[in-house]
């Protein structure tokens, strides 16, 4: 199989190299360039029609596009640590953790990176207005988080899950296009330190 990857700060190709990462697994790699628009040619369009990354293609030619899909695949390859959890609770409160990640916090940080971002500036569409509201959105999602993690190590179970790993790729994209955690939410910080010093972080 091959791993269809790109760059920091493309966090969602980031998701699938902290997840291998923890369960100790090497991906064979190709990576695609964003800025030179690699993901839109022909080539990978036949692969993965929404021209996005990461995608994996499997020996038998099935692509799995989307990085918690490809996670969900390698984890029932490679079924520990299961990080997405073990038990009907367990793994119920890490996708509650999950969908949270994605629909709290990742929808204000994408629009304010689509409609703000010096690096997005030749999309159509963008909408300079929209994205700047979608900055206070952010520090109060921001904000649920960190009532959430307190006296807490992890933020769905009582260990390193998946929902770690989206949170912390999430919270350093927002860091990239500028808006970093605030000071004053010492859980959400205290979590990241945490998260980040472990070795899959550097993926």
């Amino acid at each position: 199989m091959i791993f269809f990857d790109s760059p920091n700060p493309a966090p969602n190709p980031r998701r699938v190299r902290i997840f291998a990462a923890e369960k100790g697994i090497a991906l064979p790699s190709r990576e695609l360039s964003i800025p030179a628009r690699e993901h839109k040619s022909p080539e990978f369009l036949a692969l993965n029609p929404r021209g996005q990354t990461p995608a994996l293609q499997l020996d038998d030619g099935t692509v799995i596009a989307e990085s918690v899909a490809i996670c969900r695949y390698l984890e029932g390859l490679h079924p520990e640590p299961p990080l997405f959890g073990t038990g009907a609770k367990e793994q119920a409160l890490i996708e509650m953790w999950n969908r949270r990640v994605e629909m709290i916090l990742m929808p204000p940080i994408g629009a304010v990176w689509v409609h703000t971002h010096p690096f997005t500036a030749r999309l159509p569409g963008r909408n300079a207005e929209w994205g700047e509201a979608n900055r206070p959105r952010i520090e109060e999602a921001m904000r649920f988080f960190d009532a959430a993690l307190a006296g807490r190590e992890f933020l769905a179970a009582d260990h390193y899950s998946i929902s770690d790993v989206l949170l912390l790729t999430t919270v350093d994209f927002s860091t990239f296009i500028g808006m970093p955690v605030p000071e004053d939410l010492t859980h959400l910080r205290a979590w990241h330190a945490r998260v980040s010093a472990r070795p899959s972080a550097a993926a």
